[in-house]
């Protein structure tokens, strides 16, 4: 009995170590079709300290998120970062993402973004490459609702895109 109770120890504390300390990297992203509005819009959702991690690796070591103080160039990082990141095809064509905005709720920052003047969509194609250029173990999921059929993905970084045809 002596001996096992040091055993046990010896045994448990590892598996601690894996839950307790381990961290997982992911985003995701919504993405609908309102088709009477003519617009594709996004919500995409971040870990604050993930995302601050990147834009003061990325462009200034001072930010941070969700601060009462928070500088009005954190809006231009972000827009800048997500435009250079997120790319999507519609019909085969380059798309440009207008960045609506952001707020914060709790440990995830919010960032909306939109496409103008969508007609309709017979291929839709995502670029996700958010955070990719931080964390080795990123995930992106990606759950869209286009002309009324509804799917997801997990975009990795060796596997960042996705398609889906509508013809």
């Amino acid at each position: 009995m002596k001996f096992f109770k040091p055993f046990l120890f010896l045994l448990i504390v590892p598996l601690f170590a894996f839950t307790v300390f381990h961290k997982y990297y992911m985003s995701v992203t919504q993405i609908e079709y309102i088709e009477d509005k003519q617009s594709v819009q996004l919500i995409t959702r971040i870990f604050i300290d993930d995302f601050e991690k990147l834009l003061r690796e990325r462009y200034d070591e001072s930010i941070t998120l969700a601060d009462k103080d928070e500088p009005a160039t954190v809006d231009l990082y972000i827009e800048r970062y997500l435009s250079e990141k997120i790319k999507i095809k519609i019909n085969n064509k380059d798309t440009d993402l207008i960045f609506i905005g952001k707020e914060y709720d709790i440990d995830i920052v919010r960032c909306y973004l939109e496409i103008e003047d969508v007609d309709k969509i017979n291929s839709f194609e995502i670029s996700n490459q958010v955070l990719f250029d931080v964390f080795e173990e990123q995930k992106n999921i990606i759950k869209t609702d286009i002309n009324s059929k509804q799917k997801s993905f997990i975009l990795i970084s060796q596997d960042n895109t996705a398609m889906l045809n509508f013809n």
